[in-house]
């Protein structure tokens, strides 16, 4: 079993900068692929940021995030971080950490069968 909790969550003001953060525990921590997703009320749960250990390693950022979020790896405080930066209203919503043990970037919801509870994001205009 993995579990997760998401901190980090405030109402920002856009253009501001927030980091969000996923503290992991369980068996393989070390080995898993992990993935930031987040969900507005009526609406499907997306994924925004994958990373999974590789050669090196890998990351995947959705369209409407790139070049404003970054994920990292801590190995120390097992956790995997979400920073973003120049914030939009947009970006308004419920962030979760889920978890795989599949050595794949999965970009789905059906990908990931570890979920944390969710941390709320408020952008301000």
């Amino acid at each position: 079993q993995v579990q997760l909790v998401e901190s980090g969550g405030d109402m920002v003001l856009a253009g501001g900068a927030l980091l969000l953060d996923c503290v992991i525990s369980g068996r393989i921590v070390d080995r898993l692929t992990l993935a930031w997703f987040r969900q507005v009320p009526g609406k499907e749960r997306e994924v925004v940021a994958a990373w999974a250990r590789g050669p090196g390693t890998m990351s995947s950022y959705s369209d409407s995030v790139k070049g404003r979020f970054r994920v990292s790896r801590d190995y120390s405080k097992n956790s995997f971080r979400l920073h973003a930066f120049n914030l939009k209203s947009e970006y308004t919503a419920g962030y979760y950490c889920a978890a795989s043990e599949q050595n794949s970037l999965g970009l789905k919801v059906a990908d990931y069968p570890y979920w944390g509870r969710g941390t709320q994001l408020t952008v301000s205009a």
